[in-house]
């Protein structure tokens, strides 16, 4: 690694960088560790390990980026990167050294010191907990996914910034067979850690995953189409938070805010959901995957309310968006690899908790929906209208879960689903995923608890 010669040179390329003046410039160095193994049919199908070390210098002139990287760490070549980005020879003013910040994740065992031997002992007890499941189960995918990040942010304010991360992955789906009928199920858990993840707590992490993505395939060959409509929907904390990080969350990042691509822009102050939503984002909550002790601009990490009971009262900021609205970013820039630039990115973004018992919510409900988990799906952040594919769900009849429905979709608007949240439960369950944005992918933690929705259409085939 490179990282303290980079961080000797940085002053002197930041001098450089501002010989034409500007607003900020920064020095991003990054060394990451990555392994990826995909176990299918009782075997390793895909094993990838790598290692990448890169710079990526940027300057925000006039509002404007610009930005370039190497991997060609040297002293002539990051000079002549500086060079592509401004032709004048000579110094600029900066400031050194005035802040020194370090962070790290609390790992007991780092990915990069676990064998491989050790990664595919935990492929391998989750195969048999999927096959020994049910008979009817007749395949399994397993992926497995770790890194390990070094990064250091050297900046012409005076900071110097030094992270380490570390996350860990285990993606599970079965498939299950019945009279030519085939089923999926899928889930999947991960953290900011290290491979003490999975031994961890009192629940045997890579079993219960393992059971819950069988269960779903089994729970599928039994159910029966979904009939179409609109109704009350009550989504389960299982399901994670993926309606409030792709429906309402997008929209909060202050880039599309502000560029008026968001149905949220210039409502600050404005009451955009009932009054039992509060929406977090948060990379402070210790072990979740989109937790970090500083963003990938030197920010140090933070807890922002997005919506509180009902009413808009911030959005997430990086430095650039910051810069042009003059406000303070919130620890929300982040960029995939030193090859990109920093953008508005979600963490961990979670509806708060209520006060409702879960299962009120549903036996309240005379006829509705009970989604337990959802999967892909789109949004429009512009006006807010959504569409998600339901992975498991039920029917409910008089206040009862009764049969498991396929084929099944909602459809609706971020905006005025939030509005017509009649229920939140005391529970919250938390889900992991990759968000893309812009090209880029960012690993994101989110939560909700039980909720009910007055209403909300079912597109099904019945």
């Amino acid at each position: 690694m490179k990282k303290s010669f980079i961080r000797e040179i940085a002053p002197y390329l930041l001098t450089r960088l501002m010989s034409e003046g500007g607003q900020y410039g920064e020095i991003f160095y990054e060394y990451r560790y990555t392994t990826t193994l995909n176990f299918e049919n009782r075997k390793i199908q895909r094993a990838v390990e790598g290692y990448d070390e890169g710079v990526g210098i940027r300057i925000i002139k006039d509002g404007r980026t610009l930005y370039g990287y190497t991997t060609d760490l040297t002293k002539d070549s990051l000079n002549r990167l500086v060079t592509t980005l401004v032709r004048k020879e000579g110094e600029g003013k900066i400031r050194v050294g005035l802040v020194y910040q370090t962070g790290y994740t609390p790992t007991l065992l780092d990915p990069e010191d676990y064998s491989i031997r050790r990664k595919k002992e935990i492929l391998l007890k989750a195969d048999d907990t999927v096959r020994a499941f049910d008979g009817r189960i007749i395949q399994a995918s397993i992926t497995l996914r770790d890194s390990r990040r070094e990064v250091l942010i050297v900046n012409t304010l005076g900071e110097i910034v030094e992270d380490t991360q570390s996350r860990v992955a285990l993606y599970v789906e079965a498939v299950a067979r019945e009279d030519g009928t085939l089923q999926k199920g899928y889930e999947s858990a991960g953290g900011t850690a290290g491979y003490e993840f999975f031994d961890s707590g009192d629940v045997d992490i890579i079993e219960f995953v393992s059971m819950k993505a069988a269960h779903r395939a089994v729970t599928g060959l039994r159910a029966k189409p979904a009939p179409a409509g609109s109704m009350p929907v009550v989504i389960s904390s299982d399901a994670g938070g993926t309606m409030i990080h792709e429906a309402v969350g997008h929209g909060l990042e202050a880039d599309l805010a502000e560029n008026g691509l968001s149905v949220y822009a210039g409502k600050i102050g404005e009451k955009v959901a009932s009054e039992l939503i509060t929406v977090i984002d948060d990379g402070t909550i210790p072990g979740k995957m989109g937790s970090y002790s500083f963003d990938d601009e030197g920010v140090p990490s933070q807890k922002t309310v997005l919506i509180e009971k009902g009413y808009l009262k911030n959005f997430m900021y990086d430095r650039l968006t910051a810069l042009k609205t003059g406000k303070q970013p919130t620890g929300n820039g982040r960029r995939d690899t030193y090859r990109n630039i920093p953008i508005v990115r979600m963490r961990n973004t979670y509806i708060a908790p209520g006060k409702d018992n879960p299962h009120d919510l549903i036996k309240d409900t005379k006829k509705g929906v009970y989604v337990v988990k959802m999967g892909g799906g789109q949004v429009n952040t512009i006006n807010g209208d959504f569409m998600f594919e339901i992975i498991e769900g039920y029917m409910i009849e008089n206040g009862e879960i009764t049969y498991p429905i396929r084929g099944a979709s909602l459809l609706g608007n971020g905006p005025e689903a939030m509005r017509d949240v009649e229920g939140v439960g005391y529970d919250l369950g938390w889900a992991i995923g990759t968000c893309g944005k812009s090209g880029q992918a960012a690993p994101v933690g989110d939560a909700q608890p039980t909720i009910k929705i007055k209403k909300l259409t079912l597109g099904g085939t019945v």
